[in-house]
């Protein structure tokens, strides 16, 4: 199995471990366009199955040629340049998947249906953390229900120790901080699909140390298709985020002064829209070394057997200081290296623009998983008034 990762950032760092650990793959393409970032990866890995690859990933032919030697192609790219590198992989004939986070991405990519499936290709768009790992796991939760009444959904990163929890900037990139503020949330509520904008609703939530109180408040996190597919199926459905205490009002406060506005403007001799200039300072501040933990809620409510059930999805994954893999990186990266492994197995064997809820065989998917020590658990709850929690896995 030979595999394509365009980027070699952190992501890319972390979806190149995961890869040269699999006994299936036999050849990883690195595709940059910084030769000094592929050099620190391939310093780290000393492994004749990668294959450094310096190329521009705008010129076209140089990606295509890429993709036509491998299986499958993944993106660890921001989420705007996703639709043209799928719409690159259908001209390549190569099995293409990203990390998600946008939802005007993911919308353009499943526009690819039928051309993927003529192609004989899959296009997984969003496998990382959330619509992917969560979608799946929140599809599992339903199908074990015969009738849904609400689904609450809670993720975050966060630092490890709660000394590091009042810091201004969270170790997120820019582009889903940036996300986090300015993209209207999906939620469905008394029945209806809404549209709410973000850091609305906040709510405090209570978790065991170190992570104590948190806030949780409304976001996109990519999830808009999901929720919108299941809006005639169940009353009540937010995706929130989780930060600590105070985040949301960071950023209003910086939204309201028009940091976030994407219009150019003059100073002196210099053009710059203000977005711009805060993309570079998140990039530049916000990425650090401190440990950070991922933090995932999935609280389902239905019926089954004229009882009432609660299913609960709960992970907690930290950083592996070890190999300096932060568990924001660990959540994306790995969950996408193992969708693309089904892929090249042909454990996934559907062509055309595919959910990973309805593509993944979820027990298959646990297990890998669990071989890369990313522990969830699942609890169900009898609701009714003598009910007890009936089953722990």
């Amino acid at each position: 199995m030979n595999f394509l990762v365009l980027g070699a950032d952190q992501l890319g760092h972390a979806v190149v471990y995961d890869l040269v650990r699999s006994m299936h793959v036999d050849q990883i393409l690195l595709a940059d366009n910084n030769p000094q970032k592929i050099t620190c990866i391939m310093e780290r890995f000393v492994d004749e199955k990668i294959v450094p690859c310096q190329v521009d990933l705008k010129n076209t032919e140089q990606v295509l040629n890429l993709m036509g030697n491998c299986n499958v192609a993944i993106s660890t790219l921001p989420s705007s340049v996703n639709y043209e590198l799928a719409k690159m992989a259908l001209q390549a004939g190569c099995n293409f998947c990203d990390m998600g986070s946008d939802d005007e991405s993911s919308r353009m990519q499943f526009l690819l249906n039928d051309l993927a499936k003529q192609a004989g290709i899959a296009i997984v768009p969003g496998c990382g953390l959330t619509p992917g790992m969560v979608s799946i796991l929140t599809t599992n939760a339903i199908e074990s229900l015969e009738q849904v009444y609400s689904i609450h959904i809670q993720v975050g990163s966060v630092p490890a120790e709660q000394e590091m929890q009042t810091v201004v900037l969270p170790a997120l990139s820019a582009e889903r901080i940036l996300n986090e503020a300015l993209e209207n949330a999906t939620i469905v509520r008394n029945g209806k699909l809404m549209r709410v904008p973000p850091l609305t609703e906040v709510e405090t939530i209570a978790l065991p140390l170190p992570f104590g109180e948190l806030e949780a408040f409304n976001a996109s996190g990519g999830m808009a298709k999901y929720i919108t597919n299941l809006a005639s199926k169940v009353d009540q459905f937010d995706f929130k985020v989780l930060h600590y205490p105070g985040y949301s009002q960071q950023m209003l406060l910086l939204r309201d002064l028009g940091l976030f506005d994407s219009h150019p403007i003059t100073l002196a001799d210099a053009t710059l829209a203000p977005q711009e200039m805060l993309n570079y300072l998140l990039d530049k501040n916000g990425s650090r070394s401190e440990p950070d933990a991922v933090l995932v809620r999935i609280n389902v409510v239905g019926t089954r057997e004229k009882k009432e059930v609660r299913i609960l999805w709960d992970c907690i994954d930290y950083m592996d200081q070890a190999e300096g893999l932060p568990a924001s990186v660990r959540m994306k990266a790995f969950p996408t290296s193992v969708i693309a492994q089904m892929i090249a197995r042909q454990d996934i064997t559907e062509k055309g623009a595919l959910t990973q809820e309805s593509a993944v065989n979820v027990k298959l998917y646990l297990a890998e998983l669990a071989s890369r020590g990313i522990g969830l658990s699942m609890t169900e709850e009898d609701l009714s008034p003598a009910g007890q929690k009936v089953k722990d896995k």
